[in-house]
């Protein structure tokens, strides 16, 4: 698209019309940009770049952005016929308006005759509306041109704070409550308190993993199971750990969660604000 664009800008460049015969003036060579041929400078050749831009556009923006009620691509597809729609017609274009009044003998644009700029603004003015055609169909062209973001720590921007996935760091307050470095329910961390090693206020010095019953319609969990990040393809409903068919929350691609517990092949996940479920689909999620 952005190839064709360009090189219909370069055939603007070249003599559109060109004198067959002994020039009588200086310049017997007209291009796009000469007042002569307009408006065909910017109903081709300009246009063209106008609509690769939309498609560019397209690609590079989120999802969703419009301009009048139509998605930036079919802006862009829309342009790419018109320009290719006025190329064909650009080959019959003349120089000299035709004069069909008494006493004018001879036609004024009989020695003018087409140039490479003529037959290069066809060809090209062709293939982008090709391109732009085919661009709602082809599944290469529709492709995006950069890679998917990775899913977003929960509650920092910055990469590799403490409890997520890349590096946790000493001394810095987690996402879920401020727990310390290594604490229970966080990937990495023990799961009771070592020998001799002081509870957490209001706690018995011997920590103990909790072990809540199975959920209704799952099975029992897993006692060997160590909590971890994930991330979720697409948009998933977290059911209530009581068995209830309405969802508690929704959990949206782009975002870590924890995995806090495994019952049969269902998983256990908390939400940044607290929240608890049961995760049922869990095909094709990304482990932190």
């Amino acid at each position: 698209m952005i190839g064709a664009a360009l090189l219909l800008l370069i055939a603007s460049f070249f003599p559109f019309f060109t004198y067959d015969g002994n020039c009588p003036v200086d310049s017997c060579s007209v291009s796009a940009w000469s007042r002569s041929t307009l408006p065909m400078l910017p109903t081709v050749h300009l246009l063209g770049l106008v609509a690769a831009g939309l498609f560019l556009a397209a690609r590079l923006l989120p999802d969703g952005r419009k301009l009048l009620g139509l998605a930036l691509d079919q802006w862009g597809m829309v342009l790419c016929l018109v320009v290719g729609w006025a190329g064909i017609w650009s080959l019959v274009a003349v120089i000299f308006p035709d004069l069909d009044q008494p006493g004018i003998t001879g036609d004024p644009n009989e020695k003018w005759v087409l140039s490479a700029g003529a037959y290069l603004t066809l060809v090209f003015s062709l293939a982008l509306a090709a391109v732009g055609a085919l661009s709602t169909t082809a599944a290469a062209l529709k492709a995006p041109l950069l890679p998917a973001p990775k899913p977003t720590p929960y509650g920092a921007p910055q990469q590799g704070g403490y409890g997520y996935p890349g590096g946790p760091q000493p001394g810095q307050p987690g996402p879920y409550g401020g727990q310390p470095q290594g604490g229970y329910g966080y990937p990495g961390g023990p799961q009771q308190a070592g020998p001799g090693q002081p509870g957490q206020p209001g706690q018995p010095g011997q920590q103990q993993a909790q072990q809540p019953g199975p959920a209704a319609g799952g099975g029992a969990p897993d006692p060997n199971f160590q909590p971890f990040w994930f991330a979720v393809p697409v948009t998933r409903p977290l059911f209530g750990e009581d068995g209830s068919p309405q969802p508690v929350a929704e959990l949206a691609p782009g975002t870590w969660y924890l995995a806090v517990e495994q019952r049969g092949g269902a998983l256990v996940a908390q939400t940044q604000d607290g929240r608890r479920g049961v995760l049922q689909d869990t095909s094709g999620i990304q482990r932190g």
